[in-house]
């Protein structure tokens, strides 16, 4: 098939307007490859989850994601994706980037297409698939006097996965065919479940011998003396309240061993051995490595790195996962989206101060309440669960088929 007239005409004054040339980053291995493309900071989590999922059923996949110039990615990466900026729209950059990473299949996400890309992914017989596609990411006002490239575009993806009845009308009106389009509703954006050793958690729960516990995680030194002001202030109305520190970086473990001796609290340290009695105060743990026991044995999480400004807050995804209720700081511009999603369904509670973080700890105590926020966060986690599951079973099916030559 010859590009359209209109797509020459896109290049054309993509090429007058500049874009620059475009510069791989990372190296691309053996095996296949599948694209992503991120519009923005949630559909990268999404396409994260996803790539998390193949990678645990297909160890000989890797993984490369493509995001808008604008997006900062602040999601952890699996250590088979690669991650580097959308080529500009020109043949040449274009070109070097599908030379260099030779996809085998190419997930878009949300829209704000690039015809220019897809057109050339599409020539090289690329599978193609357009996933969480939302009804106002195909206002192309930019390229209204050029219909046709819009239907042409369109034309690559082998399917449509929208996530509502909106999207897909308005992809019906553009001249989608029905039957390439299915109403799956969103992604799922949470992440997987933090993996965690059951003797070890039922060890440490046995010790806990009933106690309320709360955890503070992921904190930085100067978030030390806010979590402890408001532990002292709890403990006056929870005498037997918990309070369990993970450093955000386990090498400020001795450091923070040293600040909680000198605030006289009676400290269990994890990596010496140490297991809490009754009368422990604080249990300081040391690797990050753990999270997913710690997550487990506290229904409360105070998600640190947030309390001050810096270090932008850590994925609140984790612990929601695993039913623990969800607190955190003001400061979590790299997670914002995350969080205001959780907050929004009654998962996750924003504290400004030792005061604040107080009455909130005291107030989770109370299981219920612990165990309401729970659950609206494992709501959260688990919407669009069956989008991301379709989509999955189409990757697999596809990546079957491309290893069988078919």
């Amino acid at each position: 098939m010859g590009r359209s007239l209109g797509l020459s005409a896109y290049l054309a004054l993509a090429a007058r307007s500049g874009g620059g040339a475009y510069h791989p980053q990372g190296i691309r291995g053996p095996g296949p490859l599948v694209w992503g493309h991120a519009a923005n900071v949630s559909e990268a989590r999404a396409l994260v989850r996803l790539f998390e999922r193949l990678g645990q059923t297909r160890g000989d996949l890797a993984f490369v994601l493509t995001h808008e110039d604008d997006v900062t990615l602040s999601t952890d990466l699996p250590p088979t994706c690669s991650t580097s900026p959308v080529p500009p729209e020109s043949r040449d950059a274009i070109d070097r980037f599908l030379d260099h990473w030779r996809p085998d299949l190419c997930i878009w996400t949300r829209g704000h297409l690039r015809p220019g890309l897809i057109d050339a992914a599409s020539r090289r017989g690329m599978a193609m698939y357009l996933a969480n596609a939302h009804e106002d990411a195909f206002e192309f006002r930019r390229l209204r006097w050029l219909p046709d490239l819009v239907r042409r575009t369109l034309e690559a993806f082998d399917m449509v996965f929208v996530r509502d009845a909106a999207a897909r009308n308005r992809l019906l009106r553009l001249g989608v065919p029905h039957e390439a389009i299915s109403v799956s509703g969103p992604l799922q954006e949470g992440s997987a479940a933090l993996p965690c050793d059951e003797e070890t958690h039922e060890d440490l729960t046995g010790a806990f011998q009933g106690r309320p516990v709360w955890l503070a995680a992921h904190v930085q030194p100067d978030e030390v003396p806010v979590i402890t002001e408001a532990h002292r202030a709890a403990l006056s109305l929870a005498h037997r309240l918990l309070l369990v520190i993970v450093p955000d970086d386990p090498t400020h473990e001795p450091g923070f061993a040293a600040a909680l001796d000198d605030e006289g609290w009676r400290v269990a340290r994890w990596s010496r051995g140490d297991r809490p009695v009754e009368t422990t105060q604080v249990l300081l743990a040391d690797s990050a490595e753990q999270m997913g026991l710690w997550y487990r044995a506290a229904p409360v999480t105070l998600m640190a790195s947030s309390l001050m400004p810096g270090a932008g807050g850590r994925d609140p995804y984790a612990p929601a996962a695993l039913g623990s209720a969800v607190l955190y700081g003001p400061n979590v511009s790299r997670y914002m989206g995350a969080y205001s999603r959780l907050a929004a369904a009654g998962a996750a509670r924003i504290v400004k101060d030792a005061p604040t973080l107080q009455a909130a700890v005291i107030r989770l105590t109370a299981p219920d309440r612990a165990a309401q926020m729970a659950h609206a966060a494992w709501e959260v986690i688990s919407d669009g669960a069956e989008a991301t599951d379709s989509l999955l079973a189409l990757v697999e099916d596809t990546l079957d088929l491309l290893e069988a030559g078919i």
